[in-house]
Parts: C-alpha cells; structure tokens; sequence
C-alpha cells in the first residue's frame, strides 16, 4: 500500500506487517467487523481481552493467575501483581479534613466535589462493612465515570443534596459497531440495573443520589467476598455492575489514571490528562493499518495514529510513526518509571521503532496493538519483550 493509495502518510513495514505483539496474546472476541481499507476490504475479527489479571486498585494481597473463564473471554496467558492503593485514601471522618481531600482530588480529577463525596463516603462505609474487600474510591470513580460521567451525562448533574436535578435514565453506551453494549434499563449516576438496585440498596432511598447509588455499587462490587486488590476478582466484581469488554477496559483504564493521580503530590497536566482521556475513550476501536481515527474519516488506528491523535486533541503535534516520534520526542532516563501520558516505544533504536502505546499508571498502557484487535489496555513489559524505552511529549 503506498502513500497515494492511503491517502495518508506513509507508515513503516513492521507497522504495516503487524505492530509488536505482546507474547502471550490476549485475546476477547468482541465483535466481527468488516473493515474497509481504500485499497480494497479486510474482513477482521476485533479482540479485546482482559489484561493479565489487572487490578487498578489494590493494597497487599498477592495476585493469583486467572482461572478458566467462559469462552467469549478466553484467559490472558500470564499474571501482574495489583498496584498499590493511592496513599492518600479518603479520611475515615468526615469533617475539615475530609472536605480538603475531597476538594483536591476533585479538582485534580475533573469530578463534580459533591460526586466525589459520595465515591469516598461509599468506600468508608465499605470498609467498615466489608474491610476484606479493599474497595477504594477509584474504583467507584472510574465506573461512575464510565457510567454517566460522574452524573454529567442523561440527567443530573448533582446537586447539593447529592441527587441528580434532573432523574438519569439509562445511558446507552455504543460499540464503534453502534451496537448498544451498557447494561439494560439502568439508571442513576451508577447506572444501577433495577435487580441490582434492589438486591443492594440496603435502607438506601433513591438510585438517583450518589451517597446512596455508590454504597450499591459498593456492594456489589464487594459482594461474594471478593477482595478487590486481586486482579480477577476486581474484573469479575466490575463486570456484575457493567459486563461489555469495552466497558470494563475503560473503567480500568480510568481506574489507573486516578489511581495515579490519587498517589502524585502536584496535579496532573493538562495535556497529560487531555491525552490519556482521549485515548479511553477509543477504547474498543479496531486496529487500522494508517489508521488515524473517527475524526480522519478511518474506522480505527494504528499504534501510532492513536499516540498522534491523543496529543493533538491536547495541542500537542507529534510525528506520525513510532519511529519518528521516538527520535523526536524528550526520552526519559533509561532505568526510569514511566509517567502518566509517556510514549512506551518498542523496538531497536538504530533500526526500527516500530510500536508506540500510552502509559495510564500502574504499569499499564492503551495502545492500537496489531491486526484483529482492538484498542485496549495492555501490560507495558512483559519477559523478553523489545522495550526501547519512553518519552514524554508533555
């Protein structure tokens, strides 16, 4: 395929044969798409699968490798350890204190303060009733995010006394298939199903006030005496409130960027967070060779068309490969952790770059892996992989 026949610019032979492929590959069908590339049709099967036994939030407990699970969603090949909690959880009271928390990590976040008041009051009730479930507000933020953008989207947004001004209703999240994928007749800020609802509400009045809608949720996360700081269980208790494989990558992905902020001592950057949300939410769209997204007019993105397009919508005008943007970006210090919003390069330096992904936290990357799959989270490293190193746009 050349330039001309793309209609975009040229993209290297290893990105053209297949960016790298992770060993061990993960893979969930997700749906079977007919992907039109303008030299012709490429019939595809789009994957997106769990990643090794991910958690984003977590305390010590030592995660185990993941079971057999049903065939819609075969295993992922190898396990992670969970990341750490954020250590600045919500105070235990409430008070001057807890009002500081909320107040910064609200700001920091983009989370309405009084939403975030119900996401930290949920977890310190959490605590007390299920102290082995190590349920931490990030969670209940990221699926609140996920569901109805912390009561922003369908209704609301929430006021004062913590209930949506307006009721929410159900709010349908579609596939890039247009194909509705969230769970049906849901409503409130959680995007409670009316089963769950009542099965957890406890003496909880109204699926439409946070404080009573993310205690549910709570529940049910933690319900079965799972213990959220183990990769599977946290997957498996996300998946009771929201099953869709793109759902629950988004939520992960969410996850670990909050839970990365949560533990930082100086707010994110703006661009940072502008490029990391960017990327979630393309979260489930097939892999296109040259792809560079929606918004060219492509139906999905290669590795690098995702990077590139993440930083533009935040201002940022990288290099359209891998390659070219590892030899044009700032490179952290080999031996360095990543950042949030690093360019995770993959490949020989002298030679060829040829995958690119974006790190969320919590040794985590979204990226737009090979043929037939879908972006996605995936783990950064991984033994005997071809890690160059990282950048940093920002």
């Amino acid at each position: 395929m050349t330039e001309q026949d793309a209609g975009k610019e040229a993209v290297p032979d290893e990105e053209q044969n297949g960016e790298r492929q992770p060993s061990g590959r993960r893979k969930l069908i997700v749906t079977v798409a007919a992907v039109a590339v303008a030299a012709g049709t490429l019939v595809a099967v789009t994957q997106l699968a769990p990643p090794e036994d991910a958690a984003p939030v977590a305390n010590t407990a030592p995660a185990g490798p993941l079971p057999e699970l049903p065939s819609s969603m075969p295993p992922p090949s190898s396990q992670q350890p969970p990341p750490s909690q954020p250590p600045a959880q919500a105070p235990a009271r409430q008070g001057q204190e807890f009002d500081a928390w909320v107040g910064k990590v609200a700001e920091w976040l983009d989370v309405p303060a009084r939403v975030m008041t119900g996401y930290a009051k949920a977890t310190v009730a959490m605590a007390k009733e299920r102290p082995n479930c190590h349920l931490s507000w990030v969670t209940l933020a990221a699926v609140g995010r996920v569901a109805t953008n912390h009561g922003r989207t369908g209704g609301g947004p929430i006021g004062d006394d913590g209930t949506a001004g307006a009721p929410i209703g159900t709010v349908g999240v579609r596939d890039f298939y247009d194909k509705v994928v969230s769970a049906p007749k849901a409503t409130g800020p959680m995007q409670l199903t009316p089963a769950l609802w009542q099965k957890y509400r406890g003496e909880a009045a109204d699926v439409q006030n946070i404080d009573d809608s993310a205690l549910a949720a709570g529940r049910a996360l933690c319900d079965g005496d799972r213990d959220l700081a183990v990769g599977k269980a946290w997957w498996d208790g996300v998946a009771v409130l929201q099953s869709a494989p793109v759902i629950l990558h988004r939520a992960l992905a969410t996850a670990n960027v909050y839970g990365t902020i949560g533990k930082a001592s100086v707010p994110p950057k703006p661009a940072v967070l502008q490029a990391v949300n960017f990327a979630i939410e393309k979260i489930g769209l097939p892999y296109v060779w040259g792809g560079n997204g929606e918004e060219k007019g492509d139906l999905g993105f290669d590795c690098s068309g995702l990077t590139t397009a993440a930083y533009g919508t935040a201002g940022i005008t990288l290099k359209r490969t891998a390659h070219w943007q590892y030899g044009s970006v700032p490179l952290i210090p080999q031996g360095s952790e990543p950042e949030l919003g690093d360019l995770i390069f993959y490949g020989e330096p002298s030679t060829k770059i040829h995958h690119v992904g974006l790190y969320i936290g919590n040794q985590q990357m979204i990226d737009a892996p090979t043929f037939g799959q879908a972006v996605q989270v995936h783990t950064y490293r991984k033994a005997g992989d071809d890690y160059a190193g990282a950048g940093r746009p920002a």
